[in-house]
């Protein structure tokens, strides 16, 4: 199944769609990502969030849930199913499709590199598994939440360690793309000159 969906991922991904995803990931950043980040800052203040950690505890969590007020755990659980539901799929179709066309223009077809393409799914699966786990534990505050709240650091150092790993290889691969389209227009010079 998971080839399926990379074999799938590797064949929709032209240069076009990789173009507009890369559009709406960079506007999404630039315009949506500042405005969360304010409304965060505005009830998380110096407790920070665990959607911007790379790790915390269960009491880390609640003691977030705490610093937040009764008005800040219900604006952190609204900004999990409505910005945090957009985010994710934004993020994933840009590496997903960024990934896929780098890759089908520098591996060959029988690599198992190219699999590389669904490593932002898996990171766009655990934020999702993070916001269900850290809204279950915040929203219902100051009731404990197991389980829920020994799951949410676990996917959300899933989700910064798959983001990092497809970030890396996708500048691995377009430094790797643009050094062979350089090398082969110098080519083409240095074999039009002769």
């Amino acid at each position: 199944m998971l080839r399926t969906i990379s074999d799938w991922l590797l064949r929709i991904a032209t240069g076009q769609v990789a173009l507009v995803a890369t559009v709406v990931f960079l506007l999404f950043t630039a315009v949506v990502l500042p405005a969360q980040a304010v409304a965060t800052g505005e009830y998380a203040g110096e407790a920070g969030s665990p959607d911007t950690s790379f790790w915390y505890s269960a009491a880390d969590l609640y003691a977030m849930a705490e610093a937040y007020g009764e008005a800040g755990r219900a604006q952190y659980v609204r900004a999990r199913f409505t910005f945090d539901l957009v985010w994710p799929p934004v993020f994933t179709v840009f590496l997903a499709m960024s990934l896929s066309w780098l890759a089908r223009r520098l591996l060959a077809p029988e690599s198992a590199w190219r699999r590389a393409n669904l490593i932002p799914l898996l990171a766009m699966a655990a934020d999702y598994g993070e916001n269900v786990s850290a809204a279950l534990v915040i929203g219902r505050y100051p009731a404990r939440t197991p389980v829920a709240d020994t799951l949410a650091p676990v996917f959300t150092a899933t989700k910064w360690t798959a983001l990092a790993v497809a970030f890396a290889l996708l500048i691995v691969w377009l430094a790797t793309a643009l050094v062979l389209r350089y090398r082969a227009k110098a080519g083409f010079r240095t074999a039009r000159g002769a």
